[in-house]
């Protein structure tokens, strides 16, 4: 069976092999996660998996503070942060609303069913596996810190254009800049999958998993860790 599992990233230390080495990690909460929904190709054309991650904060009991919705029949007793489509999608799954929803393609997805918990130890230490996660957002960059431009010379006549990108086209013809062309412009805050990083360790108790090297986004961001596609 495919595995996969949703995480919050903790952040980077290192740990010893049995030689001595010194293995740099980052350590990843991962999981549990919940199942939500079971997709198949009869009734959705491609089977899949949803899982839930993350406990929502709850309302205030009473349900008459400011914003109070309307809530489902099935959780009259647990007012939660979430809409009430979602109220909808959850109570149909007889599972707690979760923060993060995350949908995973296996192949085979006979093993698992709706309200499994899908733990940490569902993966092994050695196995390879490719982590996303959302880049950290830098801002607006130049073309050097976001494209590795070279920089002009600072000398003879350059003048104050140092870090600039140069030129970016012909003048009478085409007479446009090509889209695509590389530029400063918003940098980071993207989609980035890190591929064939390598599990070191894994605390089933406590359901940590570290993972060899650094994977994408800030400490306490979401990151998705999945069997590798291309293995080493």
């Amino acid at each position: 069976m495919q595995k996969g599992i949703i995480g919050k990233k903790i952040g980077m230390t290192q740990i010893f092999d049995e030689k001595g080495n010194v293995i740099p990690v980052t350590v990843v909460e991962a999981g549990p996660c919940v199942v939500t929904q079971k997709k198949t190709v009869e009734n959705d054309g491609y089977n899949a998996v949803q899982f839930g991650f993350g406990d929502i904060k709850l309302k205030n009991q009473n349900g008459t503070g400011k914003g109070a919705r309307k809530r489902s029949e099935k959780f009259q007793d647990k007012p939660v942060n979430v809409t009430m489509s979602l109220l909808g999608h959850f109570a149909k799954s007889d599972v707690a609303p979760k923060k993060n929803l995350r949908e995973f393609r296996f192949e085979d997805i006979s093993a698992l069913n709706v309200g499994d918990i899908i733990k940490a130890d569902t993966f092994a230490v050695g196995d390879r596996v490719d982590v996303s996660g959302t880049s950290k957002g830098k801002g607006y960059a130049g073309v050097i810190k976001r494209w590795n431009f070279q920089r002009l010379k600072e000398t003879h006549g350059s003048g104050p254009v140092a870090r600039h990108g140069g030129s970016l086209g012909s003048n009478s013809d085409p007479s446009r800049v090509f889209k695509g062309r590389k530029m400063a412009g918003h940098l980071g805050a993207e989609k980035v999958t890190v591929q064939n990083l390598t599990i070191a360790k894994i605390d089933a108790e406590n359901n940590l998993i570290a993972i060899k090297g650094a994977v994408p986004g800030p400490n306490k961001g979401l990151v998705i860790i999945r069997e590798s596609v291309k293995k080493a």
